[in-house]
């Protein structure tokens, strides 16, 4: 099956370390939601994409196991990986590499799911979703 893939790159901000000059640990969600963000420009699933279409899709699952740590101005790759399900939800796994060694800093995963302008969760994948995942070989 084809495997949908984007990266991304980021320079670590002061703002973004902590007293040990490390890049805080809540800091990498933010860089998942980059990558995610960068797989939605390349991909046409971006949230406007997505909004457009009368759906929300807010996260309701975050995993990070943290590997390495990374250091204000250093340069990280964020890899956003789509994982496929016949369930209604959006699942990306995650892979951060310190650019200079390409060592792993941190893995992860999140779980988007869909729901009305209201608030009710659809259980069945909308229309669109099901209209990309084919544009894209998926099924």
């Amino acid at each position: 099956m084809k495997e949908l893939v984007e990266r991304t790159e980021v320079k670590v901000r002061f703002g973004e370390v902590d007293s040990m000059q490390i890049v805080w640990h809540g800091n990498y969600l933010k860089y998942f939601e980059d990558a995610r963000e960068a797989f939605g420009e390349r991909y046409g699933l971006g949230y406007l994409d997505v909004y457009k279409h009368n759906v929300m899709i807010p996260i309701v699952k975050v995993l990070c196991d943290y590997k390495k740590p990374l250091k204000y101005g250093e340069y990280a790759i964020i890899e956003a990986t789509f994982v496929n399900s016949d369930a209604a939800k959006i699942v990306f796994e995650y892979k951060i590499f310190r650019k200079s060694d390409m060592e792993i800093a941190a893995t992860g995963s999140t779980v988007q799911v869909f729901l009305t302008p209201g608030g009710e969760l659809l259980l069945t994948s909308p229309e669109f979703f099901l209209g990309w995942k084919k544009r894209w070989g998926l099924i």
